[in-house]
């Protein structure tokens, strides 16, 4: 039933676009647009690529796990996640922690 009532009353807009007085220029709306944007999600992937790349050494994504849950970070759940641990953690060295750090400062997650 609702889906066939007519409105009580419509308000007609007339917005014009561009440059000059009365219009709404469009570098405006594309700047509103990009503070709307959702931030893209940085993965473990995009995290090692950048210490090999800047460092030069590799890390495991448990230590990229370790350092996030340290720091107090939104972890996600794994799918592949087991209840209990075979083995204690490892814990990264003092480099490789700094240059998850950096990393993540780069990727804007801290």
């Amino acid at each position: 039933m609702l889906s066939h009532k007519k409105p009580d009353s419509v308000i007609n807009v007339k917005v014009e676009f561009g440059e000059g007085e009365g219009k709404v220029p469009l570098d405006n709306i594309v700047k509103r647009a990009e503070a709307y944007k959702p931030k893209e999600r940085v993965t473990y992937k995009m995290i090692k690529e950048y210490i090999e790349a800047k460092y030069g050494f590799k890390v495991h994504t448990a230590y990229i796990a370790e350092v996030k849950r340290e720091l107090g970070l939104p972890m996600y759940d794994a799918p592949n996640a087991a209840e209990e641990l075979k083995q204690p953690r490892k814990y990264p060295t003092t480099e490789k922690v700094e240059a998850i750090k950096d990393a993540l400062k780069h990727f804007e997650v801290i």
